[in-house]
């Protein structure tokens, strides 16, 4: 039985010269399936999720028929949908509506004229489900991430929807608690028979599970198959998408690997050991010297205390940290421990109580503003929206600049020159992020800070993105990273810090910091510590495997 059935659907926002969002879409989700939609950035993923629910339905001009047990969308109303299709946004603060966790449990549930015995039963049983007893009359303003995007996940599944849409749910949260997330999900759909159906760049934890993965690029269906063949088709197409698959898979498919592919972290692990033995002759990649003390920082944070409400809990607890000149430096850690708080207080928007901040040795509240901002430090904020407020993205830019010559380059360089004049409200989570980065670049930042500045961006633009970092290092600017993405740390990041409970606990080189981590970590290393010392990209797991196979010869 199928629940959706979507025949020739096509979409385009106004004002978007008929450039289509959704060019001929057909597709069908049959009941009880678990079906992730992946691909770039801008290629139609919300759009088509906003499509399965006629009150998120975006304005534009649009042909074509959606099915919903049978039944057309545009013909059942607005209580069934409510009640019958579920729906989790990518920022969790878009959809809590109220004060109180117990409250935001019960509003859905308000809203379709429950009666209050319904509602304390639902309301219990869900808390019970989520395991969100402990925190229930808490105030939702005080949630971690984590906590949010779970509430609302509870909020919408105490309506027992029969389909639950996700639309990139864990862009915002760090690894662990993305984990515990998705495995939520999975549950509601093994354990409770839910659709779901869900758009994800976090592949590793989803791909494995699915029945079905869905690509899209540039508004149409690409490919439409079980991950296993998905994967093959991209690659054996040189597909720049296959970036995203799991590592396990991309490894594998490196090193021409015969047999059964592996997808799972598991799976990758046991072909190794069959490829490999338990004990390679080469296990470890050479590491370059790392220098704990840094001379000359471009920054410097020395004991940092602060506290939003003069009698509230501290959020900086001594924070201290020293980025080299011409680095990227990268700060990972859990929802809500401090780490953009630490930022703003760089930038001078949280004023620390207790501490030193010193840009290039000049303490920070020496500084006029002008020499704070004119060519010295620039944000990229966690929502790019914080930045908006001009009807189209050249304006946009051209509030940091007139040089016209300059806002076209910029514009090539973050791979949005066709969106100069869309409204940057209309844009995708990935390109929004994009038109932020390069407002901030025409500041001529010669310290960048970035509050994941990777949410939401697919992992074909991450590698430009990656590329011109390092062209930025090259030029002397200096970049300070807080990231949810380890594998991008990973990567790309010169060291890493980890902050927890209000401060830096450690900081060192990426493969000694994921080595020796078990769950901030990336899946590469899980899939190969127990026969490599140091691999924690993919990259290195070829590399290895490799020379292993050479040495055979």
């Amino acid at each position: 039985m199928e629940h959706f059935k979507i025949r020739d659907l096509s979409f385009s926002y106004p004002g978007s010269k008929e450039k289509k969002i959704l060019d001929g879409i057909s597709l069908t989700i049959e009941k009880g399936e678990f079906a992730v939609i992946c691909g770039k950035s801008g290629s139609g993923k919300t759009t088509l999720l906003r499509h399965f629910k006629s009150v998120l339905s975006p304005h534009g001009k649009r042909s074509g028929e959606i099915f919903f047990n049978g039944a057309l969308l545009e013909n059942i109303g607005a209580r069934e949908q409510s009640s019958k299709i579920g729906y989790v946004m990518q920022n969790p603060d878009e959809q809590i509506v109220t004060d109180k966790v117990w409250h935001e449990l019960a509003f859905g549930l308000e809203s379709l004229g429950h009666s209050q015995k319904s509602m304390r039963s639902g309301v219990a049983e869900m808390a019970c489900y989520f395991g969100m007893q402990d925190w229930f009359y808490k105030d939702t303003a005080k949630l971690s991430g984590g906590q949010k995007q779970l509430l609302n996940l509870a909020g919408v599944m105490v309506m027992r929807p029969e389909v639950l849409i996700l639309d990139e749910p864990t862009a915002q949260l760090d690894p662990i608690a993305a984990s515990d997330f998705l495995n939520t999900v999975r549950k509601i759909n093994a354990e409770l028979g839910v659709t779901v159906i869900i758009t994800e760049h976090r592949l590793e934890e989803l791909i494995a599970y699915c029945d079905r993965t869905v690509v899209m690029d540039n508004g149409r269906i690409i490919a439409n198959d079980s991950p296993k063949k998905i994967g093959k088709q991209l690659y054996e197409q040189k597909n720049p998408i296959f970036s995203a698959m799991p590592a396990p898979m991309r490894i594998f498919c490196a090193v021409n690997g015969q047999g059964e592919c592996p997808l799972t972290v598991r799976e990758g692990r046991s072909w190794l050991s069959r490829e490999l033995g338990e004990s390679p002759k080469i296990n470890k990649l050479p590491t370059q010297p790392f220098e704990q003390e840094v001379k000359n920082p471009a920054l410097s944070l020395k004991e940092l205390w602060f506290r939003y409400e003069k009698d509230g809990p501290d959020v900086l607890k001594g924070v201290s940290l020293e980025v080299p000149q011409g680095s990227l430096s990268a700060v990972v850690g859990g929802n809500g421990v401090g780490k953009s708080t630490a930022l703003k207080a760089v930038c001078g928007i949280c004023k620390p109580y207790r501490g030193k901040i010193k840009l290039f040795g000049k303490p920070v509240d020496k500084l006029k503003p002008n020499e704070l901002f004119n060519k010295g430090v620039s944000m990229l904020p966690q929502d790019p929206k914080n930045l908006f407020v001009k009807k189209s993205v050249r304006e946009e830019l051209s509030e940091m600049t007139k040089d016209s010559k300059k806002i076209e380059e910029t514009a090539e360089l973050c791979n949005i020159t066709g969106l100069l004049e869309a409204h940057p409200y209309d844009l995708s989570g990935g390109e929004q992020q994009r038109a932020a980065f390069a407002k901030v670049l025409l500041s001529q930042p010669r310290i960048l800070l970035l509050d994941e500045p990777t949410k939401g961006m697919d992992s074909v633009y991450k590698k430009s993105f990656a590329s011109f970092l390092i062209k930025l290092k090259e030029r002397g600017v200096t970049v300070l990273m807080v990231s949810h993405d380890i594998e991008f740390c990973a990567e790309y990041a010169d060291r890493v810090s980890m902050f927890f409970d209000g401060k830096i606990l450690t900081t060192d080189a990426p493969q000694s910091f994921f080595g020796q981590n078990s769950f901030y970590t990336t899946a590469a290393n899980r899939m190969s510590r127990h026969v490599f010392t140091n691999a924690v990209t993919a990259e290195n797991v070829v590399e290895l495997y490799r020379m292993n196979k050479a040495e055979e010869i």
